[in-house]
Protein backbone atom coordinates (compact mmCIF):
# COMPACT_ATOMS: atom_id res chain seq x y z
CA UNK A 1 0.00 0.00 0.00
CA UNK A 2 1.42 3.60 -1.10
CA UNK A 3 -0.61 6.67 0.09
CA UNK A 4 2.19 9.23 -1.78
CA UNK A 5 0.04 11.71 -4.12
CA UNK A 6 -0.58 10.88 -7.86
CA UNK A 7 0.74 13.95 -9.47
CA UNK A 8 -1.92 15.34 -11.99
CA UNK A 9 -0.93 15.86 -15.84
CA UNK A 10 -2.95 18.93 -17.41
CA UNK A 11 -2.28 19.23 -21.00
CA UNK A 12 -2.26 22.49 -23.16
CA UNK A 13 -2.95 22.42 -26.98
CA UNK A 14 -4.65 24.04 -29.95
CA UNK A 15 -3.41 25.34 -32.98
CA UNK A 16 -0.58 27.81 -33.63
CA UNK A 17 -0.50 31.07 -32.63
CA UNK A 18 -4.26 30.48 -30.54
CA UNK A 19 -2.67 31.47 -27.30
CA UNK A 20 -0.95 28.35 -25.47
CA UNK A 21 2.11 29.87 -23.71
CA UNK A 22 -0.45 32.95 -22.67
CA UNK A 23 -2.75 30.51 -20.43
CA UNK A 24 0.44 28.16 -19.46
CA UNK A 25 1.80 31.69 -17.90
CA UNK A 26 -1.56 32.12 -15.85
CA UNK A 27 -1.75 28.91 -15.04
CA UNK A 28 1.84 28.82 -13.21
CA UNK A 29 0.96 32.06 -11.45
CA UNK A 30 -2.22 30.80 -10.21
CA UNK A 31 -0.48 27.63 -9.04
CA UNK A 32 2.19 29.70 -7.61
CA UNK A 33 -0.03 31.93 -5.75
CA UNK A 34 -1.81 28.66 -4.29
CA UNK A 35 1.90 27.72 -2.65
CA UNK A 36 1.95 24.56 -5.44
CA UNK A 37 5.23 23.33 -7.18
CA UNK A 38 4.75 23.44 -10.60
CA UNK A 39 6.97 21.43 -14.04
CA UNK A 40 6.50 22.36 -17.06
CA UNK A 41 6.96 20.78 -19.97
CA UNK A 42 7.27 22.73 -23.70
CA UNK A 43 7.61 21.47 -26.59
CA UNK A 44 8.86 23.39 -30.29
CA UNK A 45 8.50 22.10 -33.69
CA UNK A 46 12.03 24.10 -33.97
CA UNK A 47 15.56 24.34 -32.76
CA UNK A 48 14.86 27.05 -29.90
CA UNK A 49 12.16 27.18 -27.17
CA UNK A 50 11.53 31.13 -27.45
CA UNK A 51 8.05 30.51 -26.04
CA UNK A 52 10.30 29.20 -22.79
CA UNK A 53 11.61 32.71 -22.10
CA UNK A 54 7.97 33.67 -21.48
CA UNK A 55 8.60 31.40 -18.42
CA UNK A 56 10.12 32.12 -14.38
CA UNK A 57 13.75 30.73 -14.64
CA UNK A 58 12.93 29.40 -11.18
CA UNK A 59 10.19 26.70 -12.22
CA UNK A 60 11.65 23.48 -13.47
CA UNK A 61 11.44 23.27 -17.46
CA UNK A 62 11.74 20.46 -19.13
CA UNK A 63 12.16 21.33 -23.25
CA UNK A 64 11.21 18.64 -26.14
CA UNK A 65 12.75 20.18 -29.18
CA UNK A 66 12.78 19.95 -33.09
CA UNK A 67 9.83 17.63 -33.56
CA UNK A 68 6.47 17.07 -32.15
CA UNK A 69 5.58 15.62 -28.67
CA UNK A 70 2.78 13.26 -29.61
CA UNK A 71 4.91 11.48 -32.86
CA UNK A 72 8.87 12.11 -33.63
CA UNK A 73 9.96 12.87 -30.38
CA UNK A 74 7.03 10.85 -28.43
CA UNK A 75 9.22 8.42 -27.03
CA UNK A 76 10.83 11.04 -24.92
CA UNK A 77 7.29 12.10 -23.03
CA UNK A 78 7.93 8.84 -20.68
CA UNK A 79 11.51 9.83 -19.48
CA UNK A 80 10.73 13.36 -19.37
CA UNK A 81 7.81 12.70 -17.06
CA UNK A 82 9.99 9.99 -15.02
CA UNK A 83 12.59 12.61 -14.52
CA UNK A 84 10.44 15.62 -13.22
CA UNK A 85 8.86 13.45 -10.78
CA UNK A 86 11.93 12.23 -9.34
CA UNK A 87 13.78 15.15 -9.88
CA UNK A 88 11.30 18.15 -8.41
CA UNK A 89 8.72 16.31 -7.16
CA UNK A 90 6.05 18.45 -8.82
CA UNK A 91 2.42 19.23 -7.23
CA UNK A 92 1.24 19.15 -10.99
CA UNK A 93 3.16 18.97 -14.47
CA UNK A 94 1.06 21.60 -17.21
CA UNK A 95 2.80 19.79 -20.79
CA UNK A 96 1.99 23.00 -23.78
CA UNK A 97 2.69 21.09 -27.56
CA UNK A 98 3.19 22.26 -30.07
CA UNK A 99 -0.16 23.51 -32.05
CA UNK A 100 1.08 20.66 -34.44
CA UNK A 101 0.44 18.11 -32.09
CA UNK A 102 -2.51 15.76 -32.21
CA UNK A 103 -3.31 15.52 -28.45
CA UNK A 104 -4.64 12.26 -28.50
CA UNK A 105 -1.60 10.67 -29.30
CA UNK A 106 -0.04 12.88 -26.50
CA UNK A 107 -2.43 11.37 -24.42
CA UNK A 108 -1.47 7.85 -25.22
CA UNK A 109 2.14 9.02 -24.16
CA UNK A 110 1.38 10.36 -21.08
CA UNK A 111 -0.58 6.89 -20.12
CA UNK A 112 2.24 4.84 -21.22
CA UNK A 113 3.97 6.83 -18.85
CA UNK A 114 1.55 6.33 -16.02
CA UNK A 115 1.81 3.15 -15.82
CA UNK A 116 5.99 3.52 -14.45
CA UNK A 117 5.16 6.50 -12.25
CA UNK A 118 2.67 8.28 -9.91
CA UNK A 119 1.24 10.12 -12.47
CA UNK A 120 -2.19 10.46 -14.22
CA UNK A 121 -3.72 12.92 -16.80
CA UNK A 122 -5.69 15.40 -15.67
CA UNK A 123 -7.42 17.14 -18.09
CA UNK A 124 -6.44 18.22 -21.98
CA UNK A 125 -7.34 22.15 -22.10
CA UNK A 126 -7.69 22.82 -25.85
CA UNK A 127 -7.64 26.49 -26.82
CA UNK A 128 -9.30 27.76 -30.17
CA UNK A 129 -8.72 30.67 -31.95
CA UNK A 130 -12.04 31.64 -32.91
CA UNK A 131 -11.36 34.22 -35.53
CA UNK A 132 -9.08 31.20 -37.61
CA UNK A 133 -11.54 28.68 -36.89
CA UNK A 134 -14.02 30.85 -38.65
CA UNK A 135 -12.24 31.30 -41.69
CA UNK A 136 -11.41 27.33 -41.92
CA UNK A 137 -14.82 26.39 -41.27
CA UNK A 138 -15.95 28.40 -44.75
CA UNK A 139 -14.12 26.58 -46.52
CA UNK A 140 -14.79 22.89 -45.03
CA UNK A 141 -11.31 21.36 -46.18
CA UNK A 142 -7.80 21.25 -45.77
CA UNK A 143 -5.31 19.43 -42.98
CA UNK A 144 -5.00 22.69 -40.66
CA UNK A 145 -9.00 22.52 -40.54
CA UNK A 146 -8.66 18.60 -39.81
CA UNK A 147 -6.14 19.40 -37.41
CA UNK A 148 -7.94 21.92 -35.24
CA UNK A 149 -10.87 19.64 -35.18
CA UNK A 150 -8.77 16.62 -33.60
CA UNK A 151 -7.56 18.98 -31.42
CA UNK A 152 -11.72 20.18 -30.13
CA UNK A 153 -12.22 16.64 -30.05
CA UNK A 154 -9.75 15.42 -27.43
CA UNK A 155 -10.37 18.33 -24.96
CA UNK A 156 -11.96 18.22 -21.65
CA UNK A 157 -12.11 22.34 -21.51
CA UNK A 158 -12.23 24.32 -24.71
CA UNK A 159 -11.09 27.99 -24.54
CA UNK A 160 -12.47 29.71 -27.34
CA UNK A 161 -10.18 32.64 -27.25
CA UNK A 162 -9.66 35.70 -29.31
CA UNK A 163 -13.80 37.01 -29.08
CA UNK A 164 -13.08 40.64 -29.27
CA UNK A 165 -12.23 39.96 -32.89
CA UNK A 166 -15.51 37.75 -33.04
CA UNK A 167 -18.75 40.28 -34.65
CA UNK A 168 -22.14 39.20 -32.54
CA UNK A 169 -23.48 38.12 -35.80
CA UNK A 170 -20.40 35.64 -35.86
CA UNK A 171 -20.68 33.94 -32.07
CA UNK A 172 -24.21 31.81 -32.63
CA UNK A 173 -22.06 30.12 -35.51
CA UNK A 174 -19.04 29.36 -33.69
CA UNK A 175 -20.34 27.68 -30.74
CA UNK A 176 -22.15 25.81 -33.17
CA UNK A 177 -19.38 24.68 -34.82
CA UNK A 178 -16.96 23.39 -31.73
CA UNK A 179 -20.39 21.82 -30.40
CA UNK A 180 -20.84 19.56 -33.52
CA UNK A 181 -17.29 18.67 -32.79
CA UNK A 182 -17.16 17.65 -29.47
CA UNK A 183 -20.47 18.40 -27.21
CA UNK A 184 -18.67 16.79 -24.15
CA UNK A 185 -16.92 19.47 -23.31
CA UNK A 186 -16.98 22.56 -21.58
CA UNK A 187 -17.04 26.01 -23.69
CA UNK A 188 -15.52 28.75 -22.35
CA UNK A 189 -15.22 32.09 -24.15
CA UNK A 190 -12.46 34.01 -23.50
CA UNK A 191 -10.18 37.03 -24.27
CA UNK A 192 -6.38 37.03 -24.45
CA UNK A 193 -7.26 33.76 -22.34
CA UNK A 194 -8.57 35.16 -19.57
CA UNK A 195 -10.76 32.77 -17.60
CA UNK A 196 -11.02 31.71 -13.69
CA UNK A 197 -8.27 29.48 -13.26
CA UNK A 198 -9.85 28.32 -9.65
CA UNK A 199 -12.96 26.95 -11.27
CA UNK A 200 -10.63 24.86 -13.62
CA UNK A 201 -9.18 23.52 -10.87
CA UNK A 202 -12.35 23.43 -8.73
CA UNK A 203 -13.62 21.37 -11.33
CA UNK A 204 -10.63 18.77 -11.83
CA UNK A 205 -9.96 18.59 -7.87
CA UNK A 206 -12.84 15.86 -7.87
CA UNK A 207 -10.98 13.72 -10.45
CA UNK A 208 -7.65 14.57 -7.71
CA UNK A 209 -9.16 13.36 -5.04
CA UNK A 210 -10.41 10.15 -6.60
CA UNK A 211 -6.88 9.00 -7.67
CA UNK A 212 -5.43 10.12 -4.39
CA UNK A 213 -8.47 7.75 -2.80
CA UNK A 214 -7.21 4.82 -5.47
CA UNK A 215 -3.56 5.67 -4.05
CA UNK A 216 -4.57 4.58 -0.97
CA UNK A 217 -5.62 1.06 -1.98
CA UNK A 218 -3.63 -1.72 -3.47
CA UNK A 219 -1.51 0.77 -6.21
CA UNK A 220 0.14 -2.11 -8.22
CA UNK A 221 -3.30 -4.15 -8.98
CA UNK A 222 -4.79 -0.99 -9.95
CA UNK A 223 -2.24 0.79 -12.01
CA UNK A 224 -3.58 -0.52 -15.12
CA UNK A 225 -6.94 -0.48 -14.80
CA UNK A 226 -6.85 3.22 -13.66
CA UNK A 227 -4.72 3.99 -17.16
CA UNK A 228 -7.27 2.55 -18.65
CA UNK A 229 -10.38 4.47 -17.56
CA UNK A 230 -8.24 7.93 -18.23
CA UNK A 231 -7.55 6.74 -22.09
CA UNK A 232 -11.63 4.93 -21.79
CA UNK A 233 -12.98 8.58 -20.87
CA UNK A 234 -11.27 10.56 -23.77
CA UNK A 235 -12.68 8.35 -26.17
CA UNK A 236 -16.12 7.65 -24.94
CA UNK A 237 -16.32 11.46 -24.22
CA UNK A 238 -15.72 13.05 -27.22
CA UNK A 239 -16.90 9.81 -29.43
CA UNK A 240 -14.39 9.82 -32.09
CA UNK A 241 -12.27 7.42 -33.86
CA UNK A 242 -8.28 7.51 -33.62
CA UNK A 243 -7.40 4.10 -36.14
CA UNK A 244 -4.14 5.32 -36.58
CA UNK A 245 -3.14 5.93 -32.65
CA UNK A 246 -3.13 2.08 -32.67
CA UNK A 247 0.10 1.58 -34.66
CA UNK A 248 1.80 5.29 -33.68
CA UNK A 249 1.44 6.52 -37.53
CA UNK A 250 0.76 10.51 -37.61
CA UNK A 251 -0.22 11.93 -40.72
CA UNK A 252 -2.26 14.76 -39.48
CA UNK A 253 0.35 17.66 -39.56
CA UNK A 254 3.10 16.41 -41.76
CA UNK A 255 2.46 19.05 -44.04
CA UNK A 256 3.61 21.74 -41.67
CA UNK A 257 7.03 23.02 -42.07
CA UNK A 258 9.60 24.59 -40.08
CA UNK A 259 12.36 26.91 -41.38
CA UNK A 260 15.18 28.35 -38.49
CA UNK A 261 16.93 31.10 -39.30
CA UNK A 262 20.37 32.38 -37.18
CA UNK A 263 21.30 36.07 -37.03
CA UNK A 264 24.92 36.95 -36.72
CA UNK A 265 24.29 40.57 -36.76
CA UNK A 266 21.49 43.64 -35.77
CA UNK A 267 18.81 43.32 -38.39
CA UNK A 268 17.20 46.50 -39.91
CA UNK A 269 14.05 47.36 -38.96
CA UNK A 270 12.15 48.70 -41.75
CA UNK A 271 13.63 45.68 -44.32
CA UNK A 272 12.52 42.95 -41.40
CA UNK A 273 9.01 44.85 -41.47
CA UNK A 274 8.85 44.59 -45.11
CA UNK A 275 9.82 40.84 -45.28
CA UNK A 276 6.86 40.43 -42.75
CA UNK A 277 4.42 41.84 -44.67
CA UNK A 278 5.38 40.38 -47.76
CA UNK A 279 5.30 36.40 -46.20
CA UNK A 280 3.16 34.18 -48.17
CA UNK A 281 0.20 32.80 -46.68
CA UNK A 282 1.05 30.05 -46.39
CA UNK A 283 3.75 30.96 -43.32
CA UNK A 284 1.00 31.55 -40.67
CA UNK A 285 3.43 31.74 -37.69
CA UNK A 286 6.65 33.10 -36.85
CA UNK A 287 8.50 33.58 -33.49
CA UNK A 288 12.03 35.11 -32.37
CA UNK A 289 14.12 37.05 -30.64
CA UNK A 290 15.45 39.60 -32.52
CA UNK A 291 18.14 43.29 -32.13
CA UNK A 292 17.59 45.56 -34.57
CA UNK A 293 19.82 48.75 -35.78
CA UNK A 294 17.76 51.74 -34.26
CA UNK A 295 17.84 50.46 -30.86
CA UNK A 296 20.44 50.55 -28.27
CA UNK A 297 23.18 47.55 -28.31
CA UNK A 298 21.19 45.55 -25.31
CA UNK A 299 17.62 45.85 -26.14
CA UNK A 300 16.28 42.53 -27.33
CA UNK A 301 13.01 42.15 -28.56
CA UNK A 302 10.77 39.18 -28.70
CA UNK A 303 8.97 38.87 -32.22
CA UNK A 304 5.10 37.00 -32.67
CA UNK A 305 3.41 36.73 -35.73
CA UNK A 306 0.09 34.52 -36.38
CA UNK A 307 -2.44 34.84 -39.09
CA UNK A 308 -0.58 38.13 -40.36
CA UNK A 309 -0.59 40.28 -37.23
CA UNK A 310 2.89 41.02 -36.31
CA UNK A 311 4.01 41.88 -32.46
CA UNK A 312 6.99 43.00 -30.85
CA UNK A 313 7.89 42.80 -27.30
CA UNK A 314 11.25 44.00 -25.56
CA UNK A 315 12.85 41.38 -23.25
CA UNK A 316 15.83 40.54 -21.19
CA UNK A 317 15.82 36.76 -21.85
CA UNK A 318 16.12 34.83 -18.58
CA UNK A 319 18.65 32.40 -20.55
CA UNK A 320 20.97 32.04 -23.61
CA UNK A 321 19.16 32.61 -26.60
CA UNK A 322 20.84 33.37 -29.77
CA UNK A 323 19.15 36.15 -32.49
CA UNK A 324 16.57 33.85 -34.31
CA UNK A 325 13.52 33.33 -36.55
CA UNK A 326 11.28 30.95 -36.71
CA UNK A 327 8.99 30.17 -39.17
CA UNK A 328 6.27 27.36 -39.36
CA UNK A 329 4.03 26.97 -42.19
CA UNK A 330 3.12 24.72 -45.34
CA UNK A 331 5.42 25.04 -48.38
CA UNK A 332 7.93 27.21 -47.11
CA UNK A 333 10.05 28.51 -49.72
CA UNK A 334 13.20 27.81 -47.51
CA UNK A 335 16.22 28.83 -49.66
CA UNK A 336 13.83 31.69 -51.11
CA UNK A 337 13.11 32.77 -47.51
CA UNK A 338 17.45 32.37 -46.47
CA UNK A 339 18.33 34.30 -49.26
CA UNK A 340 15.94 37.33 -48.10
CA UNK A 341 17.05 37.02 -44.51
CA UNK A 342 20.78 36.82 -45.00
CA UNK A 343 20.22 40.60 -46.67
CA UNK A 344 18.60 42.07 -44.13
Amino acid sequence: MDSNPITPIVVISGFLGSGKTTLLTKWIEHYKGENQKVAVIMNELGEVNLDGLMIDEHIPMAEMLSGCICCTIRGDVGLTIMNLLEQECPDVILIESTGAANPMELIDGITEASLYGKAYLQSVVIIVDGPHLLKLSEKGVGKTFRLMQEQIRCADVILLNKMDRVEPSQLSELRTIVSAINTAAELIETVQCEVDLAILVQEQASVTQQQKQVGQNDQNDQNDQNDQNDVDHHHAANDHEHSHSSSHSHHSHDHVMVYTHYFHRKVDRPRFEQFISALPKSVYRAKGVLRFTDTPPDSRFLFQYAYREPDYMRITPQKDVPDVLVLIGEHIPKAEIKDLLDQL
